[in-house]
């Protein structure tokens, strides 16, 4: 067996992406394809961080513009101390209010592209530059408005501005949390309206309430240290914070059901992806404390906004302060917005002086940098690796990913991740198996599920490092064949509690091993049990008496749901004792369908994953 090697990988900057239902990677954030101009692949990860060079022919320069030194295009209005960086780099020019056509036009003498969230920067943008643009630069966190695909698929590297807001987004939710526990923004109007209503407007005191941060990343800390300042009392849910982080600022991480049923004040800080979409609903809300006040400003998708108006309407929720709504700008006839219990503000979390300043520094040392070739912990897309290495390893990334995906689904608790070991079974030598990739993917699937982070080969270890997750890889040397890259993946989860407690092995670690047999990614191993079953749409697992029937049992309250089940295998330690079943379901079960499940006598325990 050689020696493990270590990789301190990731914190807090806030997934989830493309379901692979084969051996070819699906485009997504992590694509990682031979460079569409050139047809030649990245042979290095330093040379990937530079695109090639353009194939277009060459241009003059613009008037005024030095000879030799790349062009920045900044496509939307950009803070001074931002543009004097790039000026100092860089031939700039400040083209604001192009159309898709005059951007067209302008991209082929281009070396960079900076945007904000106005600009769309389509596959036909990358397509006009003939090659030419090698990074373009979000002047902000999302990057909805830019083709990461065809970014990718072209060699250009995109980089974000993750940081520079985040003080700006506390201190406005602070604001708004002070602002709807006086009704500043209620008694305003109705002062100004020629009334005095004092005796209506009598607030809330925050000395000593409890504050419940959900989301515990650069925003939900930094809100943390201020509402202790205002005396509240602090807890925190977030499956990745750092235990001892958390109790530096005085804030105790606690499970979401606690959060929900103890908190008088709750902040919403986690990003939106299908695990968070709505998920401030009606059931959530029937869990809290009657009276509890909302705060948002994270996204607006996060609350299921029908849902918070019959909250606010039967009193189970006193008041709301949102920033972000589903649809921006709301309808004006939005029931929410109009409710006299909400407080709101026009998405104005980053909308400081300070922040724009902060945000045109940063995005312009990120486009600075990968302009040097440099790989920045801000790109939000990956660079070209080997087509040949891309190819061999395709369905084990694929694995890689879902691996860590299910992982992470089976830990309980609010203590968060802090050691996961990856074991790579092969008869390849150490030095003949590149698992860069691989460990990224794992650490994707990790991290993505709940964060607003883009994981992929340049920031992956850097994403585990932030969040203090401590990732070492081990190889296993086997006998046989070098034709076969990888024999199986085992991923490791240790010091955590499991939802599904038949997946702790008997070293006391969640573990799911895994394997590829005909280009398919297929679970083979949960905790001590031997499965078989194809990682492909969904899964249940089951803990039950070993006996008769169990498998009709399941598949009959599964049938009767029309919920289609496409593998299942199961896996015993002795005849007559116990086993785990593995079932691979296309559709995702009601709620209904898996209390049926439970209310099945010889099943002692069960869990629902998603793939």
């Amino acid at each position: 067996m050689a020696a493990p090697s270590q990789t301190t990988a990731a914190t807090h900057q806030r997934v989830l992406l493309p379901a692979h239902q084969s051996a070819t990677l699906a485009p997504s954030v992590l694509r990682l394809p031979v460079c569409a101009n050139c047809n030649r692949a990245r042979l290095s990860v330093s040379a990937a961080a530079a695109p090639a060079a353009s194939t277009a022919a060459p241009s003059a320069p613009a008037d005024g513009a030095v000879a030799g030194k790349p062009t920045v295009l900044v496509a939307e209005k950009l803070g001074a101390a931002g543009l004097d960086l790039l000026r100092e780099f860089a031939n700039v020019d400040c083209s604001y209010g192009l159309s898709p056509e005059e951007l067209r036009a302008k991209i082929p003498l281009c070396d960079a592209l900076i945007v904000r969230s106005g600009t769309k920067v389509g596959r036909d943008v990358f397509e006009a530059s003939g090659g030419r643009l090698r990074v373009v630069g979000r002047a902000g966190v999302g990057i909805d408005n830019v083709d990461l695909a065809a970014a990718t698929e072209h060699g250009c590297l995109v980089v974000n501005a993750p940081t520079a807001n985040t003080i700006a987004a506390a201190e406005h939710g602070i604001a708004l949390l002070t602002a709807m526990s006086r009704n500043i923004a209620q008694a305003d109007a109705s002062l100004k309206a020629g009334k005095w209503q004092r005796n209506k407007y009598v607030g809330v005191s925050l000395v000593g309430k409890t504050l419940a941060i959900l989301g515990f990343g650069k925003v939900g800390s930094e809100v943390a240290r201020r509402a202790k300042g205002l005396g509240m009392h602090v807890i925190a849910h977030d499956p990745y914070a750092s235990a001892d982080r958390a109790r530096s600022i005085g804030v105790e991480l606690v499970s979401m059901e606690e959060a929900m049923a103890t908190a008088d004040f709750i902040s919403l800080h986690m990003p939106l992806t299908p695990a968070t979409n709505k998920m401030l609903n009606d059931e959530t809300f029937a869990k809290m404390k009657k009276g509890v006040r909302i705060i948002n400003v994270a996204r607006g998708g996060v609350i299921d906004e029908d849902a918070l108006v019959r909250a606010l309407d039967s009193g189970i929720v006193a008041q709301a302060a949102l920033d972000v709504f589903t649809k921006e700008p709301p309808a004006p006839d939005n029931k929410l917005v109009l409710h006299e219990n909400v407080t709101v503000t026009p998405h104005l979390g980053a909308s400081t002086v300070e922040a724009q300043e902060g945000v045109a520094v940063e995005i312009a040392e990120a486009v600075i940098g990968a302009l040097k070739g440099e790989l920045a912990a801000s790109a939000v897309n990956a660079p070209m690796v080997p087509a040949e290495v891309l190819s061999e390893l395709a369905p084990y990334v694929v694995l890689a990913e879902k691996l860590g995906r299910l992982a992470v689904q089976l830990v309980a608790g609010g203590g968060g991740i802090k050691s996961v070991k990856v074991s790579y079974a092969s008869a390849r030598a150490p030095d003949d198996l590149d698992t860069r990739l691989l460990r990224a993917m794992i650490t994707k699937g990790l991290i993505e599920p709940i964060s607003s982070v883009f994981v992929n080969l340049v920031n992956a270890d850097f994403t585990a490092k932030q969040r203090g997750v401590r990732i070492t890889e081990e190889r296993i040397l086997l006998d046989g064949s070098p034709e076969t890259p990888i024999d199986y993946i085992q991923v490791q989860i240790a010091h955590v509690e499991s939802k599904f407690p038949s997946a702790i092995c008997e070293t006391g670690e969640i573990t799911v091993e895994g394997r590829v047999k005909d280009g398919i990614p297929h679970l083979t191993k949960v905790g001590a049990f031997q499965v078989d079953v194809s990682l492909e749409g969904s899964l249940i697992l089951c803990r039950q008496v070993d006996q008769p029937g169990m498998i009709g049992s399941v598949g009959s309250v599964l049938g009767e749901e029309n919920v289609n089940v496409n593998f299942m295998s199961v896996g015993r330690i002795a005849p007559r004792k116990h086993a785990v079943m593995a079932i691979g379901v296309d559709e995702e079960p009601s709620k209904g369908t898996l209390t049926k499940i439970g209310e099945i006598p010889a099943i002692e325990e069960f869990v629902f994953l998603k793939i």
